[in-house]
């Protein structure tokens, strides 16, 4: 019986934010990533449950990968559509995501950030200011069972059942099972 009300929920949601993603998509032609992150900018002012299931029909439709049965908190803000969102995921309240790879079961604290990798600015011209300078994102992945605690932030690859400590300041890859806390952040002990 409650899957069956859950199933009918996320079908509201749907219905619900389907002029949103029309809405969307007409204006996606004009501006790709910025109309996204305007989107994603207004879905995370709406509280509670309610927002939880509204914000999940609408990545449903719009990320490379989102499972209906993950979590995205209240101020969360998804910056880049080639996100992959997997079963189980809760992501708490003010998170800032950018392009990633989040696996199953895994849990983000309040405040986290996922960077788009460590090169999303270049600074070598000193003649040109740096936000004329470019740069790419490179989409980074959280292995499966990962914790990151609050206010962490991620710009490199972590492993999977991993847990990233508050505060942390990840900027290398991580290996599958290691506890790292510190900015940046190192090694303080393996889980296996």
């Amino acid at each position: 019986m409650k899957s069956v009300l859950k199933k009918c929920i996320h079908l509201i949601a749907i219905i619900a934010v389907s002029p949103l993603i029309v809405l969307y998509f007409v204006l996606n032609i004009v501006s790709s990533d910025n109309c996204f992150a305007a989107f994603s900018q207004f879905l995370s002012l709406f509280p509670g449950k309610s927002g939880n299931f509204l914000r999940g029909a609408f990545y449903r439709i719009t990320l490379t990968g989102f499972s209906q049965d993950s979590y995205i908190g209240f101020a969360t803000l998804l910056s880049q559509k080639n996100t992959v969102i997997k079963q189980g995921v809760y992501i708490g309240p003010q998170c800032n995501i950018g392009a990633c790879v989040i696996e199953k079961d895994c849990l983000l604290g309040s405040g986290v950030h996922i960077l788009s990798g460590k090169q999303q600015h270049n600074f070598d011209d000193l003649d040109k200011p740096i936000r004329e300078q470019g740069g790419h994102f490179q989409p980074i992945t959280l292995g499966e069972d990962t914790w990151a605690g609050n206010g962490a932030i991620i710009m490199a690859n972590v492993g999977k059942k991993c847990v990233v400590a508050a505060g942390a300041v990840v900027t290398k890859d991580i290996p599958d099972f290691a506890i790292v806390a510190g900015n940046p952040a190192t090694i303080i002990k393996m889980r296996k």
